[in-house]
């Protein structure tokens, strides 16, 4: 069974570190979501390559990475797209300016940290990435050489290593609908 989205547009904004399951949680919760409104995905690395590939990873380039997805994310919410955001996102500040400036237009943001242990991390990390980073090989590297800001006041926290995929779809779509953006039918509930 699957969950109905109130009509209108919303963001749900997925924030963790590199292999904390942003993408494969948003894919899972846009599954369940699709049959009853408009999603769209903009997952980071998706971002990275095609809108935001003239970018650097200074702290400057990241922020603005950010808030073009913000920007996006705000456009398709305002035509009733309920839009999964999945990125890094390592600052609290522009984090929170893109909630601001959704909720500026009247949009629902929710944001939910993906959190993960670093040994977790380094074991689903097929690139080896983490290893390099963590050997000083690698620079500006999130979590490692470059600061992560985990948030302080999300609107939820999913603990990815320590519960499967549908157990961490079924927090979101429980969060979502706590916040009145879904309503999940009682067989779903947990």
């Amino acid at each position: 069974m699957g969950a109905s989205a109130r009509q209108g547009g919303a963001i749900l904004w997925f924030t963790g570190l590199s292999g904390s399951g942003k993408s494969t949680l948003a894919a899972a919760v846009g599954a369940r979501l699709t049959p009853a409104v408009p999603v769209e995905i903009l997952d980071g690395d998706e971002i990275r390559k095609q809108l935001s590939a003239d970018l650097g990873y200074t702290k400057e380039a990241r922020d603005t990475n950010i808030r073009r997805i913000g920007f996006v994310a705000r456009l398709l919410a305002r035509h009733g797209v309920f839009v999964i955001a999945a990125a890094i996102s390592p600052y609290a500040a522009t984090r929170h300016e893109v909630r601001l400036l959704a909720r500026d237009e009247g949009i629902p943001f929710l944001e939910v940290f993906l959190s993960a242990r670093l040994e977790t991390l380094v074991q689903r990390d097929t690139k080896g990435l983490y290893k390099r980073a963590l050997a000083g090989e690698l620079l500006h590297f999130t979590g490692v050489s470059d600061p992560y800001e985990a948030p302080t006041h999300p609107d939820g926290i999913i603990l990815t290593d320590d519960e499967s995929v549908e157990v961490s779809t079924q927090k979101a779509l429980a969060l979502l609908a706590q916040y009145g953006l879904v309503k999940i039918p009682v067989g779903d509930a947990l």
